[in-house]
């Protein structure tokens, strides 16, 4: 990478203002904190800091190249500004760390303001060839976050099983043909292991039908991005990190969601649904309080991004933003 070029230079933050928007409101007070669990390059986190003067950010995220670009972009800021090198799962642990998880919410000082979740891949991971996210040009197949640790997209490819293959195409990247590929993977790796892009991408143009490929977009498309969310564990760490955002929200803190493909989208969809659902019986006339909604959604459905922001940026064509409210502090938490 070009040392010269910074994190305004290879970041463009999706739906940037809508997000300032939503957050705002909850970020006037002195001192009111904003976790952005997914930093990347910090184009989020420093509109936030630019409009609510009186707010702070933590910052996290698992790619340490992405936390030394953001701390450039964000040193202004100076202690208004605290990176933390994690994956968000660890939100709970991180917050305890930092003194702001307190023993429940009515601790109004142990609560967070806001929460932002951005998921899915940065500018810089995909535009990094040496990252192996992208398939349109040949790389090592790594596709970790964080490369410091855990099992590259080679080793997926290398040594599982023809089962669990299968699995992880069909559940992370609906394959369609996720039997024929993972077989067709199989075949080859007997033959020489799996270490580029571009061998992978001409088995995948071979492996899914032509007729195929016509409507439903780049053939390896749906593989990378099931290999992807394999190796950085994606869609458990969201499973993990939904409820303990919602928790550590204060009442009238708000949390923002920018996801990038269904699956992600739905289980955003399903935690922010169950909240802002009354858990009262169906005919009792009145609202039981300890069943009453505990947030309150923002966003009508999914929002997404308008022409002006598609023609600057194509790349936030998938993005899906879902945002809430808290509004009491639920059971759960008045020990």
């Amino acid at each position: 990478m070009n040392a010269r070029r910074t994190a305004e230079d290879l970041h463009v933050p999706v739906m940037r203002d809508r997000i300032v928007e939503l957050l705002e409101p909850a970020l006037q007070q002195p001192g009111a904190v904003m976790v952005d669990a997914t930093l990347g390059m910090g184009g989020h986190s420093e509109a936030i800091l630019e409009q609510c003067p009186r707010a702070r950010v933590v910052g996290i995220d698992r790619d340490q190249e992405a936390l030394r670009l953001a701390g450039e972009r964000l040193a202004r800021f100076g202690g208004r500004f605290t990176p933390v090198h994690a994956v968000y799962d660890g939100l709970p642990r991180i917050l305890s760390d930092l003194g702001l998880a307190g023993r429940s919410q009515r601790d109004t000082m142990a609560t967070v303001a806001a929460v932002l979740l951005d998921l899915g891949v940065s500018s810089l991971q995909l535009d990094e060839q040496e990252r192996g996210f992208a398939y349109r040009h040949d790389a090592p197949l790594d596709m970790r976050m964080d490369q410091g640790s855990g099992v590259t997209a080679a080793e997926v490819l290398n040594t599982y099983s023809q089962a669990d293959l299968e699995r992880v195409l069909r559940e992370f990247g609906e394959e369609r043909f996720a039997r024929r590929v993972a077989s067709a993977v199989v075949r080859e790796r007997a033959r020489e292991p799996f270490t580029s892009s571009a061998r992978l991408v001409d088995l995948l143009r071979s492996a899914i039908p032509a007729a195929s490929q016509k409507s439903g977009g780049h053939p390896a498309k749906r593989t990378f991005q099931a290999l992807r969310i394999e190796v950085n564990g994606e869609l458990d760490a969201l499973r993990d990190v939904l409820p303990a955002a919602v928790d550590a929200l204060a009442v009238g803190g708000r949390i923002a969601v920018l996801s990038y493909h269904s699956l992600e989208d739905r289980l955003v969809k399903q935690a922010l649904a169950a909240g802002a659902h009354s858990g009262t019986p169906v005919g009792l006339p009145v609202e039981l309080p300890e069943l009453a909604p505990y947030l309150r959604l923002l966003t009508r459905g999914a929002e997404e991004p308008g022409p002006a922001e598609l023609s600057l940026n194509p790349r936030a064509a998938s993005a899906r933003l879902r945002a809430a409210e808290r509004t009491r502090v639920s059971k759960g938490h008045l020990a």
